[in-house]
């Protein structure tokens, strides 16, 4: 498990989180190698279906040095699951006390859900530095998080939800962005169909889109 400043930076120089819906694992060494071919060797493969924990593993045995991590973990036995697969760090809808509490015990990066400034300041008083906001676009977008993030001088965002290629260059303009989450370059269709061609292609777009932003200082 990396420590909390090296994944910080990996999350921040790689800037595109691409988001996974994968119902079968057999295909799964082969996103990871298109992924980091692309120029995005991270993934969050959300726990929304029975195949995530195994993705997660053949990904990570495929290729040990991506960043891989669970998605949409609502419970503690869901973070063992995730965790024991390979997991390297967790994202949540929300923010669910008994989840961060749980991670935080076991050293597991945890990445909550937030929309309220309420719930950033619960975020704030587990010691995190890092929030997803969620639904990012339906709930107010880049306008909504600049207004939110005035008080809370020590958090960076990680939005997720309705973030595409046309919009997530201005996300990643504002300082306080640490990377953006988004699927649309690993959509359902496109994983359902085989279609690793246009994976590919969206991936390599989407990284060439992070360097424009997130150049070597």
């Amino acid at each position: 498990m990396e420590g909390k400043d090296m994944l910080t930076e990996r999350f921040y120089e790689i800037g595109i989180v691409p988001v996974i819906v994968m119902e079968d694992p057999e295909d799964a060494e082969k996103l990871a190698d298109v992924l980091c071919k692309g120029g995005l060797p991270c993934a969050e493969v959300t726990f929304r279906t029975a195949a995530a924990a195994e993705v997660i593993r053949r990904m990570k045995k495929a290729r040990p040095d991506m960043l891989v991590g669970a998605g949409t973990v609502l419970k503690p036995s869901q973070v063992d699951s995730a965790a024991e697969a390979g997991a390297e760090f967790i994202v949540s809808p929300g923010i669910n006390p008994a989840t961060v509490e749980y991670c935080i015990g076991n050293n597991i990066p945890i990445i909550p859900g937030t929309q309220t400034p309420s719930e950033m300041e619960l975020a704030l008083s587990f010691g995190l530095e890092t929030v997803k906001f969620f639904p990012a676009e339906p709930a107010g977008g880049l306008t909504m998080i600049k207004a939110v993030a005035a008080p809370f001088t020590s958090l960076r965002f990680m939005p997720t939800g309705g973030i595409n290629a046309q919009n997530v260059s201005a996300y990643l303009e504002y300082e306080r962005i640490l990377a953006c989450g988004g699927s649309w370059m690993v959509s359902g269709d496109l994983l359902r169909t085989g279609n690793f061609d246009e994976i590919l292609r969206r991936t390599e777009e989407a990284a060439s889109i992070v360097r424009r932003y997130r150049k070597a200082d």
